[in-house]
Order: structure tokens, then C-alpha cells, then sequence
């Protein structure tokens, strides 16, 4: 298993539980991941006493054995483990107004020119929608048109995803987003443009989080899981041979029944030698968005009661801001704050002192701070692979590459190796599907074996 995050500890937790329940001798792993520590994204970083995610990282549960297999890992027995439920509080930050999240169903509060034409253009694209459909939209500005009308696309829809994906939703295919973008009823939309408050919608309406250490609390409860001498750290993946069914990790070389590979589906396509150059041609064309991202400490609780807010306009240097002491203090020293900032820019950034009276003001704009002073100290991070880009590549990359790799007993798992958008859940039901998978077609027993270099 290549890959410490949640996908590879996954994998590793289900194949030993999978052989437990029925009874039988488990497969020999080995997890290998080239930081210092497991975790991958979901990991937390601690400066003088305040804690940081690598951004949000809210826990959304609804497959019923992730619960189980959550509340296992962090049974609320200890102060330490306890996770807390939290109902989102997600805001917008627009035409100087802050407004209910989605935007599409609570446009109350923006200045009313915007609100009739985001209403009127909304009404327009259902009746046109009822009385003649049109076809499948052919990229996500186009949906954004055909579901939502000119008016919320031009105010929001259009602008924020470009400025997340960095990459205009002209070029962005429609199919990805049917689980993450809200689409209201016209008498939804109606209610929430006069203020006769809709309830909450979306995937994330609740979510989970440790009330100590961030999200890193339940990373390092998978690890107590996993047998110390079945983890490697500080190992990389260099090389893969097809041809004889080995890896090169951390210098040696392995010989393996199957590899399950949770980094970047074109990092894992390099690395191996022997792929054909057609799919060495298919891989070179995913696309992946990088993000720049600010922790942000204050010297006093923040403005805001909001635990994240939508920038959509462009003349703010970020796109989304989240509040990790909103959700629990313990994020911070008392009286103080802990914050994200993702960065919107893409090209090349001035030093953490030089953006910050910007980004400070902005956030004071945006009601996320009382004043620019309450900034205690930033720090710049950035995920070099965070947003998979849906283009008109996609599809048929993957449709090449996936069914090869896996003939070849490769498994590309996780968000980035399964190179695609979702959630912490999701990445560790990946890992319990492929644990099922290759305890079916593996035979146990059958250790990896260190050959001459």
C-alpha cells in the first residue's frame, strides 16, 4: 500500500478486520508513505499553542459502517477523543453583504437590483427548462446557466468555481458536481429571496470534528490500528516494473501481488517504467488545481459566527476563509482564534508580509475579523494536488488508464489516486472497497518480498 493517508490506513485497517469476520488468515500488507507521518491532507499542524488543518477538514458521515468504524476509533471515553457535532453555519460574502450558503437559496439581503435578477433570470431558466428541454449541458458554465440563470450565474456560480478550480467552468465538464452543488426549487429560491428562511441544504449540513487537535485526533487513531511493523515512513514510491510485477520503495525493491496506490494517479504513472507510451500520453493530460492557503492566528475570537464563507468577487484575494475555534475553541489558545485562508491567486505570490495587510483587510470587509491588528501571525502553506480539474480530458483518460492499471493488479485509490472530488468518508470507503476486492482475489499469506536492488 503506497500512500499513508486515509485511503492507505483504510485499506490496511479493513483487509485485517475483513479476515477477522470471516474467519480466515489475513493478507500480508505493507503500508509505506515518504512523509514523516501518516496522515496525508488530513493532518494538523500546531504554532505556539494554536492547531491548523491542511484547510477544512469537517468530518460528513452517512454510510452507516463509517459511523461505526469513526465512533470505534474515537469513543468520546476521554476529553481527548470526543468528537463534537456541529450544525454548519456557511456564509457568502458578496455585494458587501454577508448572506445565508447556498447563495442560489438565499439571495435576502443583497442589494435588490441583484436580487430581482437572480430571482427573475431563475424563474426564466425553470419555465424554459418545464416547457422545452434542452439537452445535457455541455461544460459547468453552461449548467450554471441552464440551472440556475444568468442572474446567480454571473453573481456567484461563474465566479467563485473559477476562482477555486482556477481554471474557467467553461472548461470544466457538468458531470462531476451533482452531489456538491445545491439546486433549490423555484419555491425554495422565492422563500429565500424574501427571507422566509429555507432550511439548510447540501451534503454538509452537519458535520463531525475532535473537539482537540484537529482533524489529526482521528488520523492518529486509525494508526493505533494499524501493527507498527506493517508501517513504513520516510519510504517513497521511486519506481514500478509491470514486467515483473515489483516496486522500488525507499530503495528496495519489492515484489508484490498487488499495489494499492493512493498518490497522484500521474505521479504513480511516471513512476512506472514500462506503461505504455499511450497511456504515458493520457496521464500527462489530468489536470490537477494547486492551493495556496494562509493559517491565519488572531489575538482575539473572530468577528465572525460562521464556520466557513464563499468569496465569489475577485477584487478579494481569497475565495473561501474557514474558522476552526467556531467550531471548537480548543483550536486555540483562549480568547484567540484560528482561521484558514484560501488563496486565489495562482501565479506567483509576494512574502507572507507583504500580502497580508490585503488579506487582513479583506477579512475585516468580510466581517470575518473585528479589526486588521486582531492578526497575530500568518504562515503560507500550500497542497501542490488538491482540485482534480473535470475537463474534456477526463473522462476518457480515466476510462484508458484505470481498467489498465488494474489487469496489471494496480489499484489507484484515494481522492488523488482515484483522481477525483470527495470527501474524508469517501476516502475511507475506498480503502474498505479495494480491502474487499483483493481479499477476494488475493490469496493470504503471501508476504512482499525484498529482492537485490
Amino acid at each position: 500500500i503506497v500512500g499513508g493517508g486515509l485511503t492507505g490506513m483504510s485499506t490496511g485497517l479493513h483487509l485485517d478486520l475483513q479476515a477477522q469476520a470471516a474467519q480466515k488468515p489475513a493478507l500480508s500488507w505493507q503500508l509505506f508513505e515518504k512523509a514523516s507521518r501518516p496522515g496525508g491532507h488530513a493532518r494538523t499542524d500546531e504554532t505556539r499553542g494554536f492547531f491548523f488543518d491542511k484547510t477544512g477538514h469537517w468530518l460528513h458521515l452517512r454510510d452507516p459502517g463509517m459511523k461505526r468504524l469513526v465512533s470505534e476509533l474515537l469513543p468520546g471515553t476521554k476529553p481527548q477523543n470526543e468528537l463534537v457535532s456541529v450544525a454548519r453555519k456557511a456564509r457568502v460574502f458578496s455585494h458587501g453583504a454577508l448572506t445565508r450558503y447556498p447563495f442560489q437559496a438565499n439571495l435576502a439581503g443583497l442589494p435588490p437590483a441583484v436580487i430581482s435578477e437572480c430571482l427573475l433570470e431563475f424563474i426564466k431558466a425553470t419555465t424554459q427548462a418545464a416547457q422545452s428541454p434542452v439537452g445535457a449541458p455541455q461544460n459547468f458554465e453552461e449548467f450554471c446557466y441552464q440551472r440556475f440563470g444568468a442572474g446567480i450565474a454571473r453573481h456567484f456560480m461563474i465566479p467563485y468555481n473559477f476562482k477555486l478550480w482556477g481554471v474557467h467552468p467553461r472548461e470544466i465538464t457538468a458531470a462531476w458536481c451533482s452531489r456538491f452543488v445545491p439546486i433549490p426549487k423555484l419555491e425554495e429560491v422565492v422563500r429565500g429571496a424574501v427571507g422566509d428562511t429555507p432550511d439548510e441544504m447540501g451534503y454538509n449540513v452537519s458535520f463531525l470534528y475532535p473537539r482537540r487537535g484537529g482533524i489529526e485526533t482521528l488520523t492518529r487513531a486509525l494508526i493505533a490500528k494499524l501493527p507498527a511493523s506493517q508501517l513504513t515512513v520516510g519510504a517513497e514510491l521511486e519506481q514500478v516494473r509491470l514486467s515483473d510485477k515489483t516496486a522500488l520503495v525507499g530503495g528496495e525493491r519489492l515484489q508484490y501481488q498487488a499495489l494499492v496506490a493512493t498518490l497522484p494517479l500521474p505521479e504513480l504513472c511516471r513512476r512506472i517504467v514500462d506503461l505504455p507510451d499511450e497511456l504515458q500520453l493520457w496521464a500527462s493530460r489530468l489536470r490537477c488545481t494547486a492551493v495556496r492557503y494562509l493559517n491565519v492566528a488572531t489575538k482575539r475570537p473572530p468577528r465572525a459566527d460562521f464556520h466557513w464563507l464563499y468569496v465569489p468577487e475577485e477584487r478579494y484575494p481569497f475565495y473561501r476563509v474557514g474558522v476552526y475555534t467556531n467550531a471548537v475553541p480548543e483550536m486555540a489558545p483562549k480568547d484567540c482564534g484560528s482561521l484558514y485562508v484560501e488563496l486565489s491567486g495562482r501565479g506567483t505570490l509576494p512574502s507572507v508580509d507583504a500580502m497580508m495587510p490585503e488579506v487582513a483587510q479583506a477579512l475585516t470587509a468580510a466581517e470575518v475579523l473585528h479589526a486588521p491588528e486582531d492578526v497575530l501571525f500568518a504562515e503560507l502553506h500550500e497542497l501542490q494536488y488538491a482540485y482534480v480539474v473535470f475537463d474534456h480530458h477526463y473522462y476518457d483518460a480515466m476510462a484508458k488508464l484505470m481498467p489498465f492499471l488494474e489487469a496489471q493488479q494496480i489499484y489507484p485509490r484515494g481522492r488523488y489516486g482515484s483522481w477525483t472530488y470527495n470527501s474524508m468518508e469517501d476516502c475511507l470507503m475506498l480503502g474498505r472497497e479495494v480491502a474487499s476486492l483483493l481479499g477476494n482475489r488475493l490469496s493470504p499469506g503471501a508476504a512482499p518480498k525484498n529482492e537485490a536492488q
